[in-house]
């Protein structure tokens, strides 16, 4: 075979194989496009906490002991004003924000807990003459009666047992806000209050009148929503 006949029968040859190829190209079906993903959701972001007493979720609710405290002051001789914490504090209640009336509430204080930010007064003020802690561990307050006094603030009454006596005592509540914690995500309703009691009406008479005989307390609190 001469050069010229085996150069067109090598192009011959690969025109087959191009056509050959072509066709099966078109036979075979383009693959199918893939699917876009799916949208991701936006995450779905808590309400702002509201300060409308009226949007409180009703309920029941415990007292978040972390951020439910007592602080109190009392004159130290007329020269100033002491003050100090109580920090063991547990509370129950049950909340009803269109009748507060119905509302409930009962606290437990751990009278041990009690800080004067002093150690040897701490010690005095865990002793007879004053908590007796050893003896009367726990004070308690339950409320008899809550008035509201405006659309964000109550009067509660209720009876608090302390040094193992009990008396009528009131304190002025303020609705501060309600709503999810950012934190711990928990409902959240929280509340200052407002109280001035006689120590001596609960058997607490040492050093009268040097000290003072009116306590002011200052409460605060964090409620939790019971799921």
């Amino acid at each position: 075979m001469t050069v010229s006949m085996r150069q067109t029968a090598l192009l011959l040859a690969s025109g087959l194989l191009f056509t050959a190829g072509a066709a099966r190209a078109a036979e075979t079906p383009a693959p199918a496009p893939t699917p876009p993903a799916p949208a991701t959701p936006a995450p779905v972001m808590p309400a702002a906490p509201s300060s409308d007493p009226t949007q409180v979720r009703p309920g029941a609710y415990v007292l978040d002991s972390a951020h439910g405290k007592i602080t109190w002051s009392v004159s130290h001789l007329g020269f100033s004003t002491y003050y100090g914490q109580i920090t063991d504090v547990t509370a129950q209640a049950v909340l009803d924000p269109k009748e507060p009336a119905k509302s409930t509430l009962t606290v437990t204080i751990g009278t041990d807990s009690v800080n004067g930010l002093d150690d040897r007064l701490n010690q005095h003020l865990k002793a007879p003459d004053f908590f007796d802690t050893a003896k009367f561990p726990k004070a308690t307050f339950t409320a008899t009666s809550i008035e509201p006094t405006s659309p964000a603030t109550a009067r509660v009454n209720g009876d608090l047992t302390l040094k193992g006596v009990t008396r009528p005592v009131a304190f002025d509540a303020t609705f501060n806000q309600a709503g999810t914690n950012p934190v711990n995500q928990a409902y959240t309703v929280g509340f200052d209050g407002r109280a001035v009691i006689k120590r001596s009406d609960f058997g607490i008479n040492a050093f009268l009148p040097l000290l003072g005989d009116e306590v002011s307390l200052r409460l605060e609190g964090e409620f939790k929503a019971v799921e």
